[in-house]
């Protein structure tokens, strides 16, 4: 018996010499100490040893098992010690090296316009106000003074969702929606995402950005629209802009005008910048047709008004003087990085 125990111990001790990974380790201590393992089978067999040789065989047993248990222990700590070496060694960082700069985001033209042209009309007393981007057909063009055969309702020019529901084509629905409230006096503007059948090129997209402003109150008139929008255009374009008013026809404003700036490359004596007109089309405007307050439920005996709107990438196109729309949407650091 003594010998069979010392043969068990001796396999027992060169198995474990030999591992190489923390894995065998316990695969050794299963097949000796486990409860099928070879010393367990001895211990099982206790009842065939002669009573009075029971005790002597039982305290070889244990001796094996603590000789065992210890040089498991052993090759043990020194595996996990060489493992972890291995790693650290692996996992060296040298830091004297420098560090990966983070890249970092940027606004983007538009976002920069737009805050520009929120922080002025703020600094007038307006307020921003944002609006559905589906829209029902009537608030995107009935409330508007749009009647159904008017041209701009052809599908061509619209995305049409079903017989009722457009993508709106213009953020004025947003000012219908305040002028519902019965709220005045109001004095608002409405930034956003519109939408139009367009094909892209240098200066279309059937996805773009509009701001449109609206004033009702008493005793509003044009002159109060110009002398807002001529400040508009001097904090934007620079302090010597000259501002110029073309009639023209909108449906929902009467009278209606077209909003030239002087030339801020030039200042307006003619170049390749305004094509040698000296003036740049910048928006369009107009006294808030008295129809439109009717629909709205606002008394056009009492309140006037007056509305604007600009397209927000042409303000950011002409402000850093890009010559094609579509490397707005390109997404290409090289080009967002420069402002």
């Amino acid at each position: 018996m003594k010998e069979k125990l010392e043969k068990i111990m001796n396999d027992a001790v060169e198995k474990i010499n030999i591992s190489a990974k923390l894995e065998e380790l316990n695969d050794i201590r299963v097949a000796f100490l486990g409860k099928k393992g070879e010393l367990t089978s001895i211990l099982k067999s206790m009842k065939d040893v002669a009573p009075e040789d029971r005790p002597k065989v039982g305290q070889l047993v244990n001796e094996a098992r603590a000789k065992i248990e210890g040089v498991l222990e052993e090759k043990k700590t020194a595996l996990a010690s060489a493992a972890r070496e291995a790693q650290m060694k692996a996992e060296t960082i040298d830091v004297t090296l420098p560090a990966k700069k983070p890249m970092m985001g940027h606004r983007h033209p538009n976002t920069i316009a737009l805050e520009e042209i929120e922080r002025i009309f703020i600094g007038m007393g307006y307020e921003v106000v944002e609006g559905p981007e589906v829209e029902y057909d009537y608030y995107n063009f009935e409330a508007l003074n749009i009647p159904a055969n008017h041209p701009a309702k052809d599908e061509q020019d619209t995305f049409y969702i079903n017989s009722n529901i457009v993508l709106r084509t213009q953020t004025s629905s947003t000012q219908v929606h305040e002028m519902e409230k019965g709220k005045v006096p109001i004095r608002m503007i409405a930034p956003g995402r519109v939408f139009r059948s367009d094909e892209v090129d240098a200066t279309h997209s059937p996805s773009f950005h509009q701001v449109e402003g609206l004033v009702i109150d008493k005793d509003v008139t044009f002159a109060d629209l110009k002398g807002t929008l001529a400040e508009f255009a001097k904090q934007v374009f620079g302090e010597d802009t000259k501002v110029k008013f073309r009639p023209h026809h909108f449906p929902f404003t009467e009278p209606s005008a077209e909003m030239d700036v002087s030339c801020f490359k030039c200042g307006g004596k003619g170049c390749r910048f305004c094509k040698g007109e000296g003036w740049i089309e910048i928006l369009g405007c107009g006294m808030v047709h008295p129809h439109v307050l009717e629909m709205s439920g606002i008394d056009p005996e009492e309140y006037v008004g007056f509305a604007f709107g600009v397209g927000l990438e042409r303000i950011a196109l002409l402000k850093y003087e890009i010559d094609d729309m579509r490397l707005l949407y390109e997404n290409d650091t090289r080009f967002l990085k420069q402002f």
